[in-house]
């Protein structure tokens, strides 16, 4: 990310790389098609989703994209993410391969019921 720091995840997908504008497009989609009341949040040069506790978040980087959720989220789909790129806390999509579309609509729905479930405690 190079110049003025965005405000907003649109603002966040302009200045990222040209070549992964298109999967943050998409990813963005996907995660406010499952999030719609979810407010949306620049934080620490990431794009977060925030529903009123972190649901997940996404970064651009200059050869991949990481989407990270919940770590309870995260840890439910590891069998399903062992055949794609993963740091302990998020999954890492090259921009040269195709963006897992459907997993990532199932981890972050699991996600928003993590998250409403956990309301009462007071961190996690």
């Amino acid at each position: 990310m190079v110049g003025k720091r965005p405000t907003t995840i649109a603002g966040y997908i302009r200045a990222a790389p040209p070549e992964g504008r298109p999967h943050l497009r998409r990813l963005y989609a996907i995660l406010r098609d499952v999030a719609p009341e979810a407010e949306e949040a620049i934080k620490w040069g990431t794009a977060f989703f925030v529903e009123p506790r972190f649901l997940f978040a996404f970064s651009a980087h200059k050869a991949h994209l990481s989407f990270a959720p919940p770590a309870a989220a995260l840890e439910r789909f590891r069998k399903e993410l062992e055949a794609h790129p993963t740091t302990r806390g998020a999954l890492k999509v090259p921009y040269d391969q195709p963006l897992p579309e459907a997993l990532i609509r199932r981890i972050a729905k699991c996600s928003v019921k993590v998250v409403r479930a956990r309301k009462s405690d007071a961190f996690w």
